[in-house]
């Protein structure tokens, strides 16, 4: 199980006047994953998702708050929390000149996958996401949603308990969005615990269990996807957003 509680980060910026400021990304988020759970993270650009989720990557460490896996946290336990969870951006950035199978490859070698089982999981993981067509060209020759696609992989080759998934659709067509949501209703199956941050609305609804809305770096809502229609009185998690944070303006 993953707990977070009262996760902040500050940062400093200059305005137009060069006067230094400092600001929260995140101001006191907690909440909690279960194992078998997939949790939406879900709000606008600028709403602080992504430094959410670089904090429990343990990317960035935390202004204050926690960060809990099972027990466990970074101060103390910080490789073994990092054996046990993948995290992918939507820019990360891999190895251009190397083949899928390569870094496929590499990867279990980072993560100490036993030799005698690596070769059996690449083709496994080839098959659930159909890379086989494309397992051994190299990486600058794919396309946007096939290089998705083997991101996802490389998450996958150590079997991680915990997904941080951080607009893993983004900019992909709708069939190899569709092959990633399968996949990620896949592994929850397996009893993995996802935190998938997105700010599509419909695929939340399609795929999540939990929902936390964030706007401006704080919890404006969380509850299931029916729970938080229900109290906003709205037939989809769009217009609960825009119930919840008192409609469009030019601010947001």
């Amino acid at each position: 199980m993953l707990k977070v509680k009262n996760l902040k980060k500050k940062f400093i910026r200059w305005n137009e006047k060069k006067q230094k400021q400092e600001f929260y990304a995140d101001n006191g988020i907690s909440f909690t994953a279960k194992e078998g759970e997939i949790v939406g993270i879900l709000g606008p650009n600028g709403a602080g998702k992504t430094t959410l989720l670089r904090m429990i990557a343990g990317i960035l460490e935390p202004t204050e708050g926690t960060i809990d896996f099972d027990g466990l946290n970074y101060q103390e336990n910080e490789i073994e929390i990092k054996k046990s969870i993948a995290y992918l951006s939507g820019n990360t950035k891999i190895y251009n000149t190397l083949s899928t199978y390569e870094l496929l490859t590499m990867c279990c070698d980072f993560y100490d996958v036993p030799s005698e089982v690596r070769e059996g999981r690449i083709k496994e993981i080839s098959k659930t996401l159909g890379m086989e067509e494309f397992l051994y060209n190299k990486i600058e020759r794919l396309s946007t949603g096939q290089t998705q696609k083997v991101n996802i992989a490389r998450c996958m080759v150590h079997d991680p308990k915990y997904y941080i998934l951080d607009e893993a659709t983004s900019g992909l067509d709708i069939i190899s969005s569709q092959i990633i949501l399968d996949f990620i209703k896949g592994e929850k199956k397996k009893g993995k615990t996802i935190l998938y941050s997105t700010h599509y609305m419909e695929e939340a609804e399609n795929i999540c269990d939990n929902v936390i809305m964030v706007n401006k770096g704080v919890v404006i809502k969380e509850g299931t996807p029916e729970q938080i229609r229900k109290t906003t009185k709205t037939t989809n998690l769009r217009d609960a957003f825009f119930a919840l944070i008192g409609g469009v303006s030019d601010e947001e």
